[in-house]
């Protein structure tokens, strides 16, 4: 159970210190006005959580965004809206994914079919049968 453990402390220091390192990088583009510096670490943030939330929650977007044989989610390569984006090519989208994939789309029209990354092909094991 040292697993759970070392769970429960990543979480915590996560909590804690994103927001402050968050606030950093604010009060430093604040303070020199490097704006590129700021973008870049909102979108390499941004990705790097979106590709967390595509592993370890795998099994349940497998479960909801999807139908039989659609394209799974798991890949630590790939984005949320990469599988979607795959997943609404290929016409295996849930009722849950498709609104999903149009939310994604209200933000940046075409979103998830321009997120398919070609370079990753799908190697996760479906575990939860």
């Amino acid at each position: 159970m040292v697993e759970l453990l070392f769970l429960i402390v990543a979480m915590v220091l996560l909590y804690l210190l994103l927001p402050i390192v968050a606030l950093f990088m604010i009060l430093k583009y604040l303070l020199t006005g490097d704006k590129r510096t700021l973008s870049v670490w909102f979108w390499r943030t941004a990705r790097a959580i979106d590709i967390f939330a595509n592993v370890n929650g795998a099994e349940f977007f497998n479960a909801i965004f999807i139908i039989e044989g659609g394209y799974k989610f798991g890949n630590p390569q790939e984005t949320i809206s990469s599988v979607i984006g795959k997943n609404q090519r290929d016409k295996t989208l849930s009722l849950a994914g498709k609104v999903l994939r149009w939310m994604l789309d209200q933000i940046s029209q075409d979103h998830c079919l321009n997120s398919i990354n070609l370079d990753v092909t799908n190697t996760h094991k479906d575990t939860s049968k």
